[in-house]
Parts: structure tokens; C-alpha cells; sequence
């Protein structure tokens, strides 16, 4: 007696609308190939259902190296450009198939993000992705074309010490020199983003890539002109992004 695969027969697939889980399989009432069918699948036919639920995670502190600094309501935290440039850096570093997120790529994925003071001072002064893009390469070469960078590639030694420079800076301009002589709570009232609501800037970040003078960053912003003086025109720039709030 002659059998047949299932995959040489015409057949049809039909769901139940009270399981919809389930699926039957309908075949011809006559054929050409008998009345006895013996179905033998290659592989078992089964159909999963997958109810897909998609989330998003925002945080609003970035890696540090430091274990002792622990996030809380009072300390400073990453501005939303702060942290998009973050994620533009390490989008930078993959696209070069590099390893890690160095400082250049840093310095890239505030030009990427783009709306900050910063981006926009670079910018003022010819420094822009393009240029950025070509000097990591003619300064660090090219990947390995068959190398796939990790979905977030690990900062270097280097761009870790610019994130702290950075939240470390801010933590020193929370309380102003000038305002030493006064009590506290009318410090609040003068200033109220201080030591609560203040946010750390993408210009806290692009001075702190300028920190590390043997950083790949810091190397290509010099190659580009950016030297001490227009780091020092840029620090008026460090609250900018911020969006003070009075109540």
C-alpha cells in the first residue's frame, strides 16, 4: 500500500475561533492518490502564540566607577541630553565596530544628539560629526570588518573618568564661593536648583572628555582647535540645558 508525505499534498489550515491556539488540517475528500493517507510531517507541527510586550527602561544616572556614590534624591542627575548623548556614544562605537565606548565616541554622540549648548558650540566653532568620524578613524584605524561590536559596548578607563569629572564637577558648583556667608535655607530661595533639581549637562560632559588630555577625545578636539580657552568660554554654558523651575 502506497503512502504520502504530507509536504507532496495539497491542504488547507484553518484556525478555531474558540481556540485559537489550535489548527486543523483540511484535506481533498477525493484524490488522486487513494483513500488510505498516512500523514508522517518531517517535523512536528506545532504553533506557539508569543504575546509581545515591548519596554522601555529610561535611567537618569550613567555608569560610574565609583561604588560609594549611590543615586539618590539630592544628588545631581543626568540631564535627558546628557543621557541620549550616552546612548548616541555607544550607537557611535558600534557602528565603528570598535570595542569599547571611548571618549571619541562620547564626543560623537553629543554632536549625534545635537540640541545641547555644547553640540551647538561645537558646531560654532567647525567641529562638527563629520570631522569627528574622520579623525577617530585616521586616530584609532578601522575594525575588523568581520568584528560585531556588544549591544552596549563597555566604556574605556578613559571616558569612565570623564563621566565623574563631570558629576564631580557639579558637585562642587551645587553651593556656589560667594554664597558661603549665607544660611542655607536662603540659599534655596536665591537658588533653588541647588543641591536638589540641577542637572548635569552635556557641557559638564564635553569638558570632561577635555578633562583627559590622553584621550582619544581629547586629542581629536584638539586636532580640530578646541583648546583651553574655548573650554573655559564654554563653562558659561554649564547650567544652560537646564530648565529652572519656580514654584
Amino acid at each position: 500500500m502506497a503512502t504520502h508525505s504530507l509536504s507532496s499534498l495539497p491542504f488547507a489550515v484553518f484556525t478555531s475561533h474558540s481556540h485559537p491556539s489550535k489548527r486543523h488540517l483540511s484535506l481533498p475528500l477525493t484524490s488522486l492518490y487513494g483513500n488510505r493517507l498516512l500523514l508522517q510531517p518531517s517535523t512536528p507541527f506545532v504553533i506557539k502564540h508569543h504575546s509581545s510586550v515591548t519596554t522601555a527602561t529610561v535611567s537618569l544616572s550613567l555608569p560610574t566607577a565609583k561604588p560609594d556614590r549611590t543615586p539618590s534624591e539630592k544628588s545631581p542627575k543626568w540631564s535627558s541630553r546628557s543621557i541620549k548623548s550616552f546612548a548616541m556614544a555607544e550607537l557611535e562605537a558600534r557602528k565603528l565596530k570598535y570595542p569599547n565606548t571611548g571618549t571619541e565616541a562620547l564626543l560623537m554622540g553629543i554632536l549625534v544628539e545635537g540640541t545641547s549648548q555644547a553640540a551647538k558650540f561645537l558646531r560654532a566653532n567647525g567641529i562638527t560629526l563629520f570631522k569627528v568620524r574622520e579623525e577617530t578613524v585616521n586616530l584609532l584605524g578601522k575594525s575588523d570588518m568581520y568584528f560585531f561590536s556588544p549591544e552596549h559596548p563597555p566604556l574605556t578607563e578613559q571616558a569612565q573618568r570623564a563621566l565623574d569629572w563631570a558629576v564631580d564637577e557639579k558637585l562642587k558648583s551645587e553651593v556656589m564661593p560667594y554664597y558661603n556667608d549665607i544660611p542655607p535655607y536662603v540659599i534655596k530661595i536665591i537658588v533653588p536648583s541647588a543641591g536638589e533639581s540641577g542637572e548635569i549637562t552635556t557641557t559638564y560632559l564635553l569638558l570632561g572628555i577635555w578633562s583627559e588630555k590622553e584621550s582619544a577625545g581629547h586629542k581629536i578636539l584638539a586636532t580640530l582647535g578646541f583648546d583651553d580657552e574655548k573650554a573655559k568660554e564654554l563653562e558659561k554654558y554649564l547650567n544652560e540645558d537646564i530648565v529652572m523651575n519656580y514654584k
